[in-house]
């Protein structure tokens, strides 16, 4: 229903109002479909009828009719180009969604929903991600992007923005999941990030206009993205990470789960090599996730040679290290050091870590 593309605007008004009703979720919102049909059956429903489904107070809010000013405004919403409301009862939900146990009943999108259907893999991890992380993520979908997969993520911090980056340079494009409503960006520093997105990909949530940013709503949101995806791929992840509960609802789903390994000494790896003990298969190029997917192959562009020339980035291994380290390995002077290391990084070849370490970027 985007621009009410399948359905006249008083029929999207029906559905908005019932998304709007407070303490109404999708399994309820689905149960009152399952039991009375549409929305416009359920809100001409008796109050009696109503209750077998729901609560007194939310078949109360049912039975005094639509929210009318509220409708309107995403109504209006609507109206700008761009801007969808795709609903179940809509040819264009995606069919991956209709598998999994908690489908939302409506989708609030902004950009190309063509990108709903195309075949997708989530690219998650965590927030505070390394350098190296997110170069990883931004390659990697960047070349499954190419491929022709949709990147789908989070527009969190960290390795999802790189995920996002990487896709919109492929022909696959990226679709963000959000979990406030569309008419705010968090985090407020992907606001040019999430119109790059809306222009050349697609930002979905289920949740209506207006909704702030709420802790709960996040790991809610999850089960899109990983429920979009045919595979998920954990890139950097702690042991607490959001990226966990993605994997585990796209192992429930009975999507293919993939994890990147890392340093064991590193804290953001610990995620993934748990999810690899776990049963998630182990991947160091995008070629162990289209062997899995069983996804056409494109030639491969020639391999970047990785820079090693410099002895220094030898003594540096591929793990966080100290200045005291690398004047133990090298057996040069802090301050000889100290400036090579400033030529690698601004080459960058090299990344500043908080804690006064240092790590190689490949």
């Amino acid at each position: 229903m985007g621009n009410t593309d399948n359905a006249p605007p008083a029929e999207a008004a029906l559905w908005i109002g019932l998304s709007l009703i407070d303490g109404l979720g999708p399994k309820s919102y689905r149960e009152l479909l399952s039991a009375f049909g549409a929305p416009a059956s359920i809100y001409a429903t008796p109050l009696g009828e109503l209750r077998r489904i729901v609560s007194e107070n939310i078949a109360r809010q049912i039975n005094a009719g639509p929210d009318h000013e509220a409708i309107g405004n995403t109504l209006a919403w609507l109206e700008k180009p761009g801007n969808h409301l795709v609903t179940l009862a809509d040819s264009t939900y995606p069919r991956r969604l209709l598998e999994i146990a908690d489908p939302p009943p409506l989708l609030y999108c902004k950009g190309n929903i063509e990108l709903l259907n195309r075949p997708a893999l989530a690219v998650v991890g965590s927030r505070n991600a390394t350098p190296q992380g997110e170069k990883n993520t931004e390659e990697f979908a960047r070349a499954l992007s190419e491929h022709g997969y949709c990147i789908i993520s989070g527009m969190a911090l960290g390795i999802d923005g790189a995920a996002h980056q990487g896709a919109l340079l492929g022909e696959g494009s990226t679709i963000a999941v959000i979990g406030t409503g569309l008419d705010i960006i968090y985090p407020a520093k992907h606001k040019p990030l999430a119109r790059e997105i809306a222009e050349k990909g697609l930002i979905i949530s289920e949740f209506p206009l207006g909704t702030p940013a709420l802790a709960q709503n996040f790991p809610r949101r999850n089960r899109i993205i990983s429920g979009l995806s045919l595979g998920c791929l954990v890139v950097e992840a702690n042991l607490q990470s959001g990226s966990l509960i993605t994997a585990r609802l796209a192992a429930e789903q009975g999507r293919d789960v993939f994890a990147i390994p890392g340093s064991i000494h590193s804290p953001v790896a610990k995620g993934c090599h748990q999810l690899i003990k776990q049963g998630a298969k182990l991947v160091d190029s995008i070629q162990d996730i289209l062997e899995e997917l069983g996804a056409p192959e494109k030639p491969a562009p020639p391999e970047k040679s990785i820079q090693t020339s410099d002895p220094l980035l030898e003594h540096m291994g591929y793990d966080p290290v100290t200045l005291d380290v690398l004047i133990e390995r090298s057996g040069e002077t802090a301050e000889t050091l100290s400036g090579k290391l400033l030529m690698l990084e601004l080459e960058g070849r090299v990344a500043s870590l908080p804690g006064g370490r240092y790590q190689r970027i490949s």
